[in-house]
């Protein structure tokens, strides 16, 4: 049976769309939760500033309180070197960067052009390629922006070739809005895979329109073997009105399962970690803190 890789991103990705700030205790018991599940890799945190991100302000206190399982890689997200020095003091074991492939979507979210951007992680990834530790790269708005609409493939595939010739190992292709279709994410696919082969890209899918799942089986068609989800389904972005959650993790896993994918998840504990999820994000503690 081929096998499917489930790059979990519930602890980032997932929490920081939540405007009541969740206890540093309680990330730390999801991510401990599903350290069991069978993930080779959890994205827990975002090395940001508190002022942009507020949800992210215990980034080091959550990476260095988790009970590592030594089969689990644990990433942060870290935009500029100041966060990967941080991350690093953290013993972080992977980090990412994040650029767009929309002008108006990269000033919105960091304040900056696109080639900005990538100035900025040229250091970022160098100090990570000195310590040895992995770089991912993220594209945001690869099927649509919330402020320009359709984004053309081409411009996706050039910020992909610069991630990739900076030395990130992998790309993970953002539809951030949730507004790609079969069709879209077909002709990002054809673009984008002229830089590098499949495995060097994952599929990023929010599901706005309810349409990760066929995204996901049309990029499986493609090749890739990579897809980012967030348990319980949460998500979206600060940056992006109206965008909806990740793929939750638990439809992904199930839907891969019944075409014949494995993906060495343990199902009932993915439940468990979904099951009090639920239970962090219904107390009224969380709800009115921050």
């Amino acid at each position: 049976m081929d096998k499917v890789r489930i790059y979990e991103v519930g602890p980032r990705d997932g929490l920081q769309n939540e405007k009541a700030i969740i206890p540093t205790d309680s990330k730390i018991a999801l991510i401990n939760l599903l350290s069991e599940v069978g993930f080779d890799t959890i994205e827990t945190t975002s090395f940001v500033s508190p002022k942009w991100v507020p949800q992210m302000a215990d980034a080091a206190d959550v990476l260095t309180g988790i009970d590592r399982n030594p089969d689990v890689t644990y990433a942060a997200l870290t935009p500029n070197l100041k966060g990967f020095e941080n991350a690093l003091t953290a013993d972080v074991d992977e980090v990412a960067i994040f650029a767009a492939a929309s002008e108006t979507f990269s000033q919105k979210n960091i304040n900056c052009s696109i080639a900005e951007s990538l100035e900025r992680f040229a250091p970022v990834v160098a100090a990570a390629n000195a310590e040895e530790i992995p770089v991912r790269g993220y594209v945001s708005c690869v099927a649509g922006c919330p402020y320009e609409g359709d984004v053309a493939p081409a411009a996706v595939r050039a910020v992909c070739e610069r991630l990739l010739d900076m030395g990130c190992y992998e790309v993970s292709l953002g539809d951030t809005i949730g507004k790609g279709t079969p069709k879209t994410i077909g002709q990002m696919l054809d673009e984008v895979l002229k830089v590098a082969r499949p495995e060097k890209f994952a599929g990023h899918y929010h599901d706005t329109d309810n349409r990760a799942l066929d995204n996901v089986a049309l990029s499986l068609d493609y090749g890739l073997r990579t897809f980012d989800s967030a348990v319980g389904g949460l998500g979206g972005c600060p940056y992006a009105p109206g965008a909806k959650g990740n793929v939750s993790t638990t439809a992904l896993a199930h839907k891969l399962a019944e075409d014949g994918w494995a993906t060495g998840l343990d199902f009932c504990r993915l439940a468990d970690a979904e099951h009090y999820l639920k239970t962090v994000i219904a107390t009224p503690a969380a709800r009115t803190q921050g």
